[in-house]
């Protein structure tokens, strides 16, 4: 539900105290930490996130915080448009490729066994947009970006997008070259022998708080690359999991779990830092997740006497399935929010938030302006911040047209949450082309173990009319009938299997070796 805001005097919300303007923000945005990857809601055994808990205990924690995509392209775009991907066209992670595609398109072939043709996202977040950061900037903040971006190469790059600083100047998925030094990035050398990128961006991010001019307001971006893989951390903090790990559990990977605790000490750094500059009053620190946890890389680990298996970095449990489906597993996401004069020191709350919202809603509490007739898909959460009874009214969508086929894929889907009801819609899954659909209670069915469809057909249709009104009002592509789907090669027993890619790597790697035989012997060797 797009909503027209018209300037800053028209949208500024009378609720929220005048002395929120002016605010500092820190904006710490952990790439992949799953809804299970703290210790924030009981769910973990072998985490440990004792800053992350710090962080709560100063302010609001979120229990229903939602990534608009269960993907960190889309949901980085919606951070800082403030409209849906539906609305972007950035429904992939596809901001590192070379290919600049500003609109989304819908894909002219597909496999003859898929029922429906993907979308193409849009490759780039537009230059145009009138982004998070620079309407703080033009409202007098000194703006910077630390971290990850992945949301386009030069000239599609942080400081074309309102930010006054840009390290490491990075636009990979993840770290390049990995966590531990020497990295691949110019002009950006490490300060010692295996200096994990973490620990360095802490760094500079602290060194650039510590240089401002303490009467001036800033914004910092700190996007982590933690956690996202290579799944690869600290050896000594590897050491010290493998003396921890449950074989029994599914959280059983101690390389991920020293890559959460290293997360976790960035947190510490920067919360160190703002006490110690005497800001902790006058700054507003906000915790996110781009999308669920990682299920679907296999890590080698060992365990204390040698013996060799292989794990996915995490679990979601009691969510169902990971990054990249759109099951809660995929989108619900570790939140805390810290602001001083609003937030109750330790509390929660069950209100349901997006990445979309964070525009509106950062954007009204400093007294910034938004442009006028600029569409805007997030709602202003800002009363909850104060009430934590506060419930959201208006419903929330994710779109996800083009889906890689992880474990709990599903085929190209729309999904709307609205009270307690949660509907997928399937793009002509159906017979006859027409729509499937998948229909959850999440307050008695948190897990999504049983798809009442069938059983609530007024729900399904109530809901899917919310889902249509989204779609004509972000203007999205969405997907089409597949005309060249071949019923012989469909394979519906196959949707939420994770592809065995081991045998696949293994028979290309037969192949390439096949290849090289035969340059060998042309060559005459």
């Amino acid at each position: 539900m797009a909503i027209m805001l018209l300037g800053a005097s028209d949208n500024t919300n009378a609720q929220n105290p005048l002395d929120t303007e002016g605010m500092n923000i820190i904006f710490i945005l952990v790439d992949d930490l799953g809804w299970s990857d703290t210790e924030l809601y009981g769910t973990t055994n072998l985490y440990k996130t004792k800053n992350i808990k710090r962080l709560a205990e100063r302010g609001l924690t979120f229990t229903n915080a939602y990534a608009a995509s269960p993907l960190c392209s889309p949901t980085r775009a919606t951070l800082l448009s403030g409209q849906a991907s539906a609305r972007t066209g950035i429904v992939n992670a596809v901001g590192h490729t070379r290919n600049v595609r500003l609109e989304a398109t819908l894909n002219t072939k597909g496999r003859v066994g898929d029922k429906a043709l993907k979308v193409a996202s849009a490759t780039r977040l537009n230059n145009e947009l009138p982004t998070l950061a620079k309407q703080l900037k033009a409202s007098g903040y000194a703006t910077a970006h630390f971290g990850k971006w992945h949301l386009g190469h030069a000239p599609y790059i942080p400081t074309e997008h309102g930010f006054d600083v840009d390290l490491p100047r990075a636009n990979t998925a993840g770290p390049s070259g990995g966590y531990l030094a020497p990295w691949n990035y110019n002009n950006f050398e490490p300060n010692y022998p295996s200096e994990h990128i973490e620990d360095r961006m802490s760094e500079e991010a602290i060194s650039w708080m510590k240089a401002l001019d303490k009467e001036q307001p800033f914004y910092m971006n700190y996007w982590m690359f933690s956690v996202h893989g290579p799944i690869q951390g600290k050896q000594d903090l590897i050491e010290k999991y493998k003396k921890e790990i449950d074989m029994s559990s599914t959280q059983r990977s101690p390389t991920y779990a020293a890559m959460v605790e290293t997360m976790d000490d960035a947190v510490g750094a920067l919360l160190d830092e703002v006490d110690r500059l005497g800001i902790a009053d006058r700054t507003a620190i906000i915790l996110f997740s781009d999308n669920g946890g990682n299920m679907y890389i296999n890590v080698p680990e060992s365990t204390t006497d040698g013996t060799e298996y292989t794990t996915f970095p995490t679990d979601n449990a009691p969510l169902k399935g990971g990054k990249a489906t759109m099951f809660e597993g995929g989108i619900r996401v570790p939140c805390v929010i810290v602001w001083p004069g609003l937030t109750s020191p330790g509390t929660k709350t069950d209100a349901r938030i997006q990445s979309t919202d964070f525009y509106p809603t950062l954007l009204n509490l400093v007294g910034a302006s938004i442009p006028k007739d600029y569409p805007v898909d997030g709602i202003d959460f800002s009363p909850v911040l104060k009430d934590s009874k506060w419930e959201r009214k208006e419903p929330m969508f994710t779109y996800f047209p083009a889906p890689p086929p992880v474990q709990n894929w599903l085929p190209p889907a729309m999904t709307v949450h609205d009270g307690k009801w949660k509907l997928i819609r399937l793009f002509h899954q159906g017979e006859n082309e027409a729509h499937d659909y998948l229909l959850y209670d999440l307050e008695k069915d948190i897990s999504e173990t049983k798809n009442l469809a069938a059983k609530y057909p007024k729900q399904v249709k109530r809901l899917d009319a919310l889902l249509e009104k989204h779609i004509e009002e972000t203007g999205a592509v969405i997907p089409v009938p597949n005309p060249d789907f071949d019923a012989t090669k469909y394979r519906p027993e196959l949707i939420g299997v994770r592809p065995d890619r081991k045998n696949k790597k293994n028979k290309k790697n037969k192949k390439k070796k096949r290849k090289k035989k035969l340059v060998e012997v042309n060559d005459g060797k």
